[in-house]
């Protein structure tokens, strides 16, 4: 069983860098990230490591659905940092429908920030429930059921490099259905 690359690791590394020096322009001052656990750990880890020439900082907010299919959550791990006053750059792997990242916005621009901005490698705006502008975004995508570079099931396929397209059907009945192939690929397991 083979799964399709759709975003392969230069691909992706092209984008990350685009992004950075984007965030890093809009941003002399310095930039606090907020990148949000655990999907946007590896698209974080390599956006920081190409925005230059600026401050920068790091932070994390973890969320988890409360109530099923309602778009609810609530904050499982805050920041440990104090962002009134400051330039806030919420980190996102992919938004769909919207609503996380909208209650991030709402909950973060409570705080105060200077400037609170939105980034995400991946985007499927035909998706959205809420409507969310992003101010900092990598690919869009259709309906694709994606896998790797943070994105998972069961914690399964975040480390894979690249962005791969799988059947949902299948993942989903069987989680480590592409663990093999994806792996041997370009990850480890």
């Amino acid at each position: 069983m083979a799964a399709t690359v759709l975003l392969d690791e230069a691909s992706i590394a092209t984008e990350v860098d685009r992004l950075g020096r984007e965030i890093a322009r809009d941003h002399p001052d310095g930039v606090v990230l907020v990148g949000v656990l655990k999907g946007a750990l590896i698209f974080l880890a390599d956006l920081a490591r190409v925005i230059r020439d600026v401050d920068l900082e790091i932070d994390f907010i973890s969320i988890s659905r409360f109530a099923p299919d309602s778009g609810r959550v609530k904050i499982l791990h805050d920041l440990d940092i104090d962002i009134g006053g400051r330039d806030v750059v919420v980190v996102e792997d992919i938004v769909d429908t919207g609503l996380t990242l909208a209650y991030l916005v709402g909950q973060l621009g409570a705080r105060g920030p200077r400037r609170l901005s939105t980034c995400a490698m991946l985007d499927r705006p035909r998706r959205r429930i809420v409507p969310q502008t992003l101010d900092y975004c990598g690919f869009e995508l259709g309906d694709e059921y994606v896998l790797g570079y943070g994105l998972h099931v069961r914690d399964l396929y975040r480390n894979v490099p690249f962005v791969a397209v799988a059947e949902q059907d299948v993942v989903l009945a069987t989680p480590d259905a592409y663990v093999t192939d994806l792996y041997r690929r370009g990850g480890s397991a």
